[in-house]
């Protein structure tokens, strides 16, 4: 039986429409999958500085101090210890060149250190038994004040005072801090200078 035009003319429409059908089907499938296949893969956000390294950091601070310690010609000395990628940072006060030197030779002799940078200070003249009651107390208000400090807000700035002078050491995020961090240290009652060995983070 022959098919009449109008049949002919329906049958066309009808495969026609089954076809763009499928074609949206298949389309929406595929973008559905592309979609899965994206929500599947996070993105994690770029560190400078991974929970590995911290640690690694902070274990070569304790080896770095430790070994100061047990150094017969520097284990007296007050010695801050800070390291950003194996990057260590020595601050404070010392007697003479000869502990200053010692110092730096301990500490690069620690294994896993990359780097000593060396912000040790020469103590001038001798220190009174009052010099350094008032010097601890200066020290903790000017670490107290840091704290407080909307800009900073940073346990990682090291303080160390001898006679007045204040000595800001450590690894922090931009240079706005930095010199921040000097203006928060003068407004300090007793503070007479203060000396900004503070670094950023790269």
């Amino acid at each position: 039986m022959t098919a009449l035009p109008t049949q002919k003319k329906n049958i066309k429409q009808t495969a026609n429409s089954n076809l763009l059908f499928g074609i949206v089907a298949v389309s929406l499938t595929l973008g559905s999958l592309a979609a899965c296949n994206r929500s599947t893969e996070p993105v994690a956000p770029a560190a400078s500085v991974t929970i590995g390294t911290e640690v690694d950091d902070a274990v070569l601070t304790t080896k770095v101090k430790s070994a100061l310690m047990a150094d017969e010609y520097v284990k007296s000395l007050d010695i801050k210890v800070e390291t950003f990628k194996a990057d260590v940072m020595l601050s404070g006060f010392v007697d003479t060149q000869a502990q200053m030197d010692r110092s730096v030779e301990v500490a690069k002799a620690v294994m896993g250190v990359r780097n000593v940078n060396n912000k040790l200070s020469l103590k001038d003249g001798t220190q009174s038994v009052g010099n350094k009651i008032d010097d601890t107390v200066i020290t903790t208000s000017v670490k107290a004040a840091m704290l407080a400090d909307p800009i900073m807000k940073s346990r990682e700035v090291s303080v160390v005072t001898v006679k007045g002078e204040v000595q800001l050491s450590g690894y922090v995020d931009s240079e706005t801090q930095i010199s921040h961090a000097t203006d928060v240290a003068k407004t300090v009652d007793g503070v007479v200078t203060v000396v900004n060995h503070m670094t950023v983070k790269k």
